[in-house]
């Protein structure tokens, strides 16, 4: 029994190991390119937006940038033009969905939020039905994150960005 308990602990920690380095990723990616679609709606028409502009603007890696743009235009979100850089948006912010930034960063989309630590072929019982025990669940919360990510859209993203920046002009002093 005592056995069975350890290999339990050990089996939950690295569940919770895997999911917070799991998740960490996917919001870092997701924001990195929230960021880079209101910025590249911001600067439409003042400036050409390129991977080494958003890269100083977010604090990322050109690479990671270029690799963010390039699952972005994949999705239909962004178009750049060959050559000569400059993103711009393929839609309408209200028709692009945080699920839609999401599921272009992750293929697997919303699955690939939650998993299932590798343990078949072990001997304790827990081991042998974790999978089928955490399968409705997991899709559950899915279901739920994935509804709720349909429900952002990136015009309500920089909406609030509008609204920070016009609550942040407003309460600096008048310097006379």
């Amino acid at each position: 029994v005592k056995s069975i308990v350890t290999t339990i602990l050990d089996e939950c920690q690295f569940i919770f190991e895997r999911i917070s380095n799991t998740i960490m990723q996917i919001s870092m990616k997701c924001s990195i390119a929230v960021h880079c679609l209101i910025f590249i709606h911001e600067a439409k028409g003042i400036a050409k937006v390129t991977s080494s502009l958003l890269s100083e603007s977010t604090g990322s890696n050109p690479v990671v940038i270029r690799n963010i743009l390039s699952a972005l235009k994949k999705a239909g979100l962004i178009t750049i033009p060959r050559g000569t850089g400059g993103a711009e948006l393929c839609k309408d912010p209200s028709q692009i969905t945080l699920y839609q930034i999401y599921a272009a960063l992750e293929p697997n989309g919303v699955t690939s939020l939650i998993g299932i630590h590798p343990c078949e072929g072990r001997r304790c019982p827990v081991a042998q039905n974790i999978h089928k025990v955490l399968e409705t669940p997991y899709r559950r919360i899915e279901n739920a994150v994935k509804e709720a990510m349909e429900e952002i859209t990136l015009q309500s993203m920089i909406q609030e960005f509008h609204r920070l920046m016009t609550d942040e002009k407003a309460s600096k002093p008048v310097s006379r």
